[in-house]
């Protein structure tokens, strides 16, 4: 190699040794000195191999096209057939983003429920340790602690009105209920898709009314508040108002409808209106009228202590200020921890889902059994066993509840059996 690299060993005046290695000549041009006069043709090589790697690039991109042909028609595909599919996954992962929000805010709401619960009772007894130790203490002692203890109970009775407004336990369980239904709507989007069926308009149209319906059943935004204490008790809804499907054409006949499935079907209706959801309204009821009371106890309770505290600084008017101070104190402590350690507002939200959750059943039974066209409605057989399951029922257990169609087979008053087994 060291004579290749020698200048002097290289005789010029030989074509064919020039030629023959002329590999070897180029390849000492590279570590040598390179003359201007040599740098054309160099240039020229590098050049050209440059355009000979992008050719083959360009041909190597074309074969994998070619090779995959789902690119190549999301590509050159008209964009008005793709159209409602790209729309339905934009849809999905609007509804999965809400989820992750919704459920983000849901455990910062269940946070704020335990320390909110700590902090007032941690307040209102320690308010409650100072008085009782001032009533013990010297007079020159005793003035601070229950102007100390004035001021705790006061602000534990601010904090009392405010959380009992809030009731973090029921924001926090409609973030719940939130998540699950947008989930829910997801997968029915991913299954419609999955099936292989072209989507239409008409399930883009029913895929944003059910989005927004949850929006504005379970807002993100915490102001303004709702009423968590309602006179009257009404179904949660998220579900849109059901409008009447286009014909289906079908091989079934009748659509998988039948006599004895629509007699199964007005008995589930008629149960679901007589027993579950007049028993889910009656203990939501129960829950209310609960929590509103402790609601206003509360707060009362925690005023009365302030009250107690602030007259103990004075001396002449006896002992009944420490004890109203202690004993309002305790007693408001109790109070709280019934109510949001009991999470009554949690409660109260679970017995509406129920209800709600029963009311959209019902409507959807009606909105079939009222389609006088049976090709519009949704096929009988999966119907039937959609509602089974939605009740915790088999289908020959559904099949008894035939019985309860006609009034006249069986009274209200007579009605001992719930439709549902699944709350």
């Amino acid at each position: 190699m060291s004579s290749l690299k020698s200048p002097s060993l290289l005789p010029s005046s030989s074509p064919s040794l020039s030629i023959s290695r002329r590999p070897r000549r180029f390849q000492a041009s590279l570590q040598a000195p390179v003359s201007p006069s040599r740098n054309k043709p160099i240039s020229f090589r590098k050049q050209s191999s440059t355009m000979i790697n992008m050719e083959e690039l360009s041909l190597r991109d074309q074969d994998m096209i070619s090779t995959n042909p789902r690119q190549t028609a999301h590509g050159s595909s008209n964009s008005a057939g793709e159209s409602p599919m790209f729309k339905l996954y934009a849809i999905a992962e609007a509804a999965a983003d809400r989820a992750e929000m919704h459920s983000i805010i849901g455990e910062q709401r269940n946070d704020w429920n335990k320390l909110l619960l700590s902090s007032i009772n941690s307040i209102t007894l320690s308010a409650s340790l100072m008085s009782a130790i001032s009533s013990i203490s010297a007079q020159s002692a005793s003035t601070p602690l229950n102007v100390s203890s004035a001021i705790l109970f006061s602000a534990a009775t601010g904090m009392m009105v405010l959380v009992n407004k809030m009731q973090p336990s029921q924001l926090a369980e409609e973030q719940r209920k939130a998540t699950q239904l947008y989930k829910q709507l997801e997968k029915s989007i991913h299954t419609t898709i999955a099936i292989g069926s072209s989507p239409t308009e008409t399930d883009i149209d029913e895929a944003v009314e059910k989005l927004l319906a949850i929006d504005r059943a379970y807002p993100l935004p915490l102001l303004p508040l709702q009423d968590k204490f309602p006179k009257k008790v009404q179904p949660a809804r998220w579900w849109p108002k059901l409008k009447p499907r286009k014909r289906v054409m079908t091989k079934k006949k009748n659509n998988g409808w039948s006599q004895e499935i629509e007699e199964e079907m007005r008995g589930v209706v008629r149960l679901l209106k007589t027993k579950d959801q007049n028993e889910y309204r009656h203990v939501g009821e129960i829950a209310v009228k609960i929590n509103r009371m402790l609601a206003i106890s509360g707060p009362v309770l925690a005023g009365l202590a302030a009250v107690g505290a602030s007259a103990s600084s004075f001396s002449s008017v006896g002992g009944w200020p420490v004890m109203l101070a202690v004993v309002g104190g305790a007693m408001a402590t109790v109070v709280n921890t019934l109510e949001h350690g009991g999470q009554l507002g949690m409660v109260f939200e679970l017995f509406r889902n129920c209800y709600g959750y029963y009311k959209e059943m019902e409507e959807e039974i009606e909105k079939n059994l009222g389609e006088r066209e049976v090709d519009k409605r949704e096929d009988g057989e999966l119907f039937r066993m959609k509602i089974a399951l939605k009740l915790g029922r088999s289908l020959s257990e559904l099949k008894s509840l035939s019985s309860y169609a006609s009034p006249s087979s069986c009274k209200d008053e007579d009605i001992q059996e719930f439709a549902g087994k699944l709350f």
